[in-house]
């Protein structure tokens, strides 16, 4: 048997050496952070006045904070800032009901509230440490493909925030409650939202799905994005050939996000004023109905209009649907502001809405957008 390498002998020693010396040290500086204490906020910068204003859960959501295993060249940081809307601190009162909670127990039934904040700018809203409200007992969803069509259990949601206590409710209130509701009879699928987007009208502002699919290439449209989509009847309708869409709505008096998600398709609770959380160049189809128009200020929707360019990839399309303004606002402001984005147009169709009589001047602009395949940029 030939004698070890006497070079080998000298490194065993060495290694067992070395090998303490990190777990001394590892166990000396780093033991405690192996089982951090969740019921202490930690502190990671120093508090300023205005800080001992606000809420000590928001503090601790927002401030930043230092990164476990140091620098990190992703995020060319030691530290990592977590997100919230500016305007949060402005509104010091609804925060701080917001942020009051008991951390590691059951947050507020607050929606209300928590939207209000969102839609006041506050968006995204801060990160809570606690569990959300939720109904003491829910039944299971209605499988696939049955509930893209049918009306959700009542036990899915939580109707605090709500005038209606029941989906029965939501059905009938276009008929028996007076005033206004948003999308007030989207949430019969019996009624209108049964036949929306399946044929197109004479009046060629309303485009069926079927024929602006035609317009590319067949399998081509696969993913996009309905903004304000209401109960997501357009998400349903481009499942049903295929294609997977994602619905921001709010929750304006009814329960459109759980109702959504109930249906089987995606909700995302996004405002208009928020940056859409999709890469660029990545969507197929991006659609709208009524919810972009002449209510939005005009730089909030040029931005808006060129981050829908944005996402969308070389080729892909805008289905603007029933863009609503008045008198020669759409000549003179909207259309101009439309093709300074870089579409190329492939419909176009206006027309006069009506239903408030021919005195008000008010129009409906319908078109379908193309982000250029060559020179989109």
């Amino acid at each position: 048997m030939e004698n070890p390498n006497p070079k080998f002998l000298i490194f065993i020693p060495l290694l067992l050496v070395t090998n303490l010396f990190t777990l001394f040290i590892a166990s000396t500086y780093y033991s405690s952070n192996c089982i951090p204490d969740f019921n202490i906020t930690p502190t990671t910068t120093t508090t300023t006045t205005e800080d001992q204003t606000l809420p000590p859960e928001f503090i601790a959501a927002t401030s930043p904070q230092r990164l476990p295993l140091g620098f990190n060249r992703n995020f060319d940081s030691d530290t990592i800032q977590p997100p919230a809307g500016s305007a949060c601190t402005l509104f010091p009162a609804d925060l701080r009901r917001f942020m009051s909670y008991p951390v590691n127990g059951s947050c507020p039934d607050d929606e209300l509230l928590s939207q209000r904040l969102l839609l006041k700018g506050c968006e995204p809203l801060p990160r809570r440490r606690c569990r959300p409200a939720a109904a003491p007992e829910s039944s299971p969803p209605t499988p696939l493909p049955e509930s893209l069509w049918s009306t959700p259990p009542d036990d899915s949601v939580v109707w605090t925030a709500y005038r209606c206590k029941s989906y029965t409710c939501l059905i009938n209130r276009s008929r028996l409650q007076r005033g206004f509701d948003d999308c007030k009879d989207c949430f019969d699928l019996n009624g209108r939202e049964k036949h929306r987007w399946i044929q197109q009208q004479s009046n060629g502002l309303d485009f069926s799905i079927d024929d602006v699919l035609k317009t590319r290439k067949p399998g081509s449209v696969r993913i996009g994005l309905d903004i304000g989509g209401g109960v997501a009847t357009f998400a349903v309708r481009m499942r049903e050939r295929n294609v997977t869409i994602v619905t921001t709505s709010m929750n304006l008096n009814g329960p459109f996000n759980s109702f959504i998600a109930s249906r089987g398709v995606i909700p995302l609770y996004l405002s208009i004023s928020q940056r859409f959380p999709f890469f660029d160049n990545t969507l197929d189809i991006v659609h709208s109905m009524h919810v972009l128009s002449n209510w939005i200020p005009e730089t909030m929707l040029h931005f808006l209009l060129f981050d829908v360019y944005r996402v969308l990839r070389p080729g892909g399309l805008f289905w603007l649907d029933h863009f609503f303004c008045v008198g020669d606002q759409l000549d003179k402001v909207y259309g101009p502001m439309i093709e300074s984005i870089g579409f190329r147009k492939v419909k176009w169709v206006t027309g006069k809405k009506l239903d408030k009589g021919p005195q008000f001047q008010e129009m409906y602009l319908s078109a379908l957008l193309e982000k250029p395949f060559q020179n989109s940029w």
